[in-house]
């Protein structure tokens, strides 16, 4: 690893960007370099789920059509609290083949291969516009992508807005023409509290949210056993549906029945899958269910199926490898495959 890639990863990993967070110390410091190396940059400040984040464009090369978008995000999923940690998840570490820190693979790694190549890129030898666009909040749903994509004419001026764009996911080097939708939602149980010594009287929520958990874990299964050969060479880890129980919270007190328990539930499509369809599949088998007390009692719960928030999925191509010459100066830098004990961000190089 050359040291202008270490220091970039190194000050990249430094910035806690965790999504909850503001970004716009890395995006400033992702714009100052890209500036010093002839890009025009432009800050987008734009406000997401109350805290203030901006999104990065920057361009150079002739105002011509047909031209590149490399595209990353700089925040990152939250570490504290997460099991596993044995390093510190905002210090660059590297030990023998592996670099050590939150957002190694996703994805500021990548986003310091961009600057490294950007560093020896000849930008008289351009033929079309290369445009770098670096977002913000892509982790709670790709909020700022929203905001920068419909802007992007305005932003580019003269330069035409490029058809083709490469995401920077940690996909061990391979281009990969399609992605599952992510949807994400609620279910809500409310019962009836009371004293746990008459539960009868009540209805536990936390109790009957186990039989919407258990309705879903089947819907689940099913799906596993419907995976699609067909896309196993994209989606090796599970080329089917999947579904994720990604929070819980319920219950005030071991001595009391618990009157409401909330869980947040994410899903993933195949490309080809309509996306709302399973949240609707969903939605059907919990009306069907039974929200009597295991106690006993005539009381029911009272079960809501939140709203589906979505992220398009896309359609599905050919796969194939880079061959352009900035493709192949990104995958040359050394291999930013990073582990952290226990975190999201494991992910085997190549």
């Amino acid at each position: 690893m050359n040291d202008y890639l270490y220091d970039v990863a190194r000050r990249l990993v430094g910035f806690d960007t965790v999504s909850a967070k503001s970004d716009l110390a890395a995006i400033e410091y992702l714009s100052k370099e890209l500036a010093g190396h002839g890009f025009k940059t432009l800050l987008q400040p734009v406000e997401l789920l109350g805290v203030s984040q901006a999104n990065l464009v920057a361009w150079i090369g002739p105002p011509r059509a047909d031209g590149l978008i490399v595209s990353g995000h700089v925040d990152t999923v939250p570490y504290d609290g997460q099991p596993g940690w044995t390093r510190e998840p905002l210090k660059l570490e590297l030990a023998g083949d592996r670099v050590y820190g939150r957002g190694t693979t996703d994805m500021k790694g990548f986003i310091a291969q961009c600057l490294d190549a950007m560093r020896t890129l000849d930008a008289t030898r351009l033929k079309r516009p290369l445009v770098f666009v670096f977002t913000a909040s892509e982790e709670v749903g790709c909020l700022g992508a929203h905001v920068v994509a419909p802007a992007l004419r305005q932003i580019l001026g003269e330069m035409p807005v490029p058809r083709l764009a490469w995401i920077g996911e940690p996909t061990s080097y391979d281009v990969c023409h399609a992605h599952k939708s992510i949807v994400s939602f609620n279910v809500t149980v409310r019962g009836i509290g009371g004293h746990s010594g008459a539960p009868a009287k009540g209805v536990n929520a936390i109790a009957v949210m186990a039989r919407v958990l258990d309705t879903i874990g089947r819907v689940q299964e099913e799906r596993r056993m419907r995976a699609h050969p067909e896309y196993a060479a994209i989606f090796p880890d599970a080329p089917c549906d999947v579904l994720n129980f990604g929070s819980i919270q319920g219950g005030i007190a071991s001595n009391m029945i618990a009157e409401e328990c909330k869980v947040r539930i994410s899903y993933r499509t195949l490309p080809d899958e309509e996306p709302i369809e399973l949240h609707r599949e969903i939605s059907r088998r919990i009306a069907a269910l039974d929200t009597h007390a295991y106690a006993g009692g005539e009381h029911r719960a009272k079960v809501e199926v939140g709203a589906a928030s979505v992220v398009p999925r896309a359609a599905p191509r050919l796969k194939r490898r880079c061959s352009t010459s900035l493709a192949r100066r990104i995958a040359a830098a050394r291999c930013m495959a990073p582990t952290a004990d226990g975190s999201r961000d494991r992910a085997s190089c190549r």
